[in-house]
């Protein structure tokens, strides 16, 4: 990956790679699910301990191949008393397309079947790179993955691969790993050639096909990251479709696993669906919108928009061009309009601020208008501090409200005020010098200039002159 950052913990769709695994991997509800960490392990550990508080973590010290990083998982289980029994599923941590269902098709094939091991194949287009699936010619029993780099030009040529996932017996998986050898072009322990060693004994070995190949990809450069982050992003919106709600350009939209539609929502183009983000029926979001865990109400519309950690209410509007950031909650039918950023503030029913203003650490209540240009004055260099405006309130343009101060209900407050004082209710404010206005001051000061000849001429028409 050519990067800092551990492979696993490289992210598509709101998930890390491993974390997708751990999530498929729960979906069959583990007696125990463990992870094999080796590389970077005291941050993917940390990172696994915030994903899923469950999941139990072996180290595998040395990197001495697949067949010895399931051994040290097993041992992981067995030093700490538990007797291994049933079914163990092996799965990769870099297969973020794997899911759930196929798991359980794996795991319900393999019991079934009545196997010691089942293999998670695939048919794919170019097999390079991947362990090929040999099969008996006669009855099409699994009798051996070849690694590529072992494999002759014959076994090159098949297409069928092994996904690198597994269902075993736990016992017999035990007894086998024991026997596995390192003569190999990599001098490892594979997992693979435990299916040998179970069939030699007498063991059946079987395998249950993907439905679609692309699950079992693995990623292992920024190429790959990307192809995987289209895919699973085409899965995620074509079930969003499917269940009612209008993507308008497939294309240009992403989303999140995490993220949740009523029907009938609707996604203009070039939008972003981030985190927790929920949309309820007959939201409008977009076009060109980023929203990171924002809940969108009924028919609300958010045009051009960012928006972090906010709560728009049903109906309301926000944009273009709007900055909603955590703590924002707007209610229903308010609206955050153009150039507008909002910070901790909480917005009532139909109160409108429509343009070029910042609110930061505010309540607002109901059917309140802010006039155009105004600044929530909320930080004094050390503390942040609140605003208070009360409902049906009417606040000017160019308004500075220096914080902590209140307006009360039915206030008005003057084109470009600077309000440090609290406003009784029904009251208007106004904090401004007296204009003076200076006459002939262009002449004097500016002789000769365009304006100054402006002002002579129209001078001249009111007195009626030439």
């Amino acid at each position: 990956m050519k990067s800092a950052t551990p492979k696993v913990l490289h992210t598509l769709c709101g998930r890390s790679l491993v974390g997708h695994v751990v999530a498929a991997s729960r979906e069959l509800s583990p007696e125990h699910l463990v992870v094999v960490v080796g590389h970077a392990r005291e941050q993917v550990s940390a990172h696994l301990a915030e994903i899923d508080a469950e999941v139990r973590t072996a180290v595998q010290h040395e990197q001495n191949g697949t067949g010895h990083a399931v051994r040290m998982g097993l041992e992981e289980l067995s030093d700490s008393g538990v007797v291994l029994d049933g079914t163990v599923i092996v799965v990769c941590g870099d297969t973020p397309l794997l899911t759930g269902e196929t798991l359980e098709r794996l795991a319900a094939a393999h019991s079934a079947d009545g196997n010691a091991v089942t293999v998670l194949t695939a048919e794919v287009p170019d097999a390079t790179g991947y362990g090929r699936i040999v099969r008996d010619g006669a009855t099409g029993a699994v009798t051996a993955i070849v690694e590529h780099k072992d494999a002759t030009d014959a076994q090159r040529a098949i297409r069928e691969i092994n996904s690198g996932v597994f269902a075993f017996d736990a016992q017999l998986l035990t007894d086998a790993l024991g026997k596995v050898r390192t003569d190999n072009s990599q001098g490892e322990e594979y997992l693979t050639d435990v299916l040998g060693i179970l069939r030699e004994a007498g063991h059946r070995v079987g395998a249950s096909v993907a439905a679609d190949h692309r699950e079992i990809v693995g990623i292992n450069n920024r190429v790959q990251l990307a192809e995987a982050r289209r895919l699973l992003n085409d899965r995620l919106l074509e079930r969003a479709m499917l269940s009612g709600v209008t993507v308008v350009d497939p294309a240009t939209t992403w989303i999140d696993v995490t993220v949740t539609f009523e029907p009938d929502a609707l996604v203009h183009p070039g939008t972003q669906l981030l985190g927790a983000t929920h949309l309820a029926a007959q939201a409008e979001v977009g076009p060109h919108a980023r929203l990171t865990d924002t809940t969108v109400g009924r028919g609300a519309v958010a045009a051009f928009t960012v928006a972090e950690g906010a709560e728009i209410g049903a109906g309301a509007s926000v944009g273009p061009y709007a900055y909603l950031r955590p703590g924002t909650r707007l209610g229903a039918k308010a609206k955050a309009g153009t150039y507008v950023e909002m910070k901790n503030a909480t917005i009532g029913e139909g109160t409108k601020v429509p343009h070029l203003s910042y609110v930061g650490d505010a309540t607002i209540g109901e059917y309140t208008n802010i006039g155009a240009a105004s600044v929530f004055v909320n930080y004094d260099g050390v503390n942040k501090h609140h605003t208070t405006i009360g409902s049906h309130c009417r606040t000017g343009a160019d308004n500075m409200l220096v914080a902590p101060v209140t307006i009360g209900d039915g206030a008005y407050t003057a084109a470009g005020s600077v309000i440090t004082k609290d406003v009784p209710p029904g009251s208007l404010a106004v904090a401004r010098g007296q204009q003076r206005n200076i006459e002939g001051w262009v002449a004097r000061k500016r002789p000769g200039s365009a304006a100054a000849q402006a002002a002579e001429a129209a001078r001249r028409e009111d007195d009626g002159q030439p």
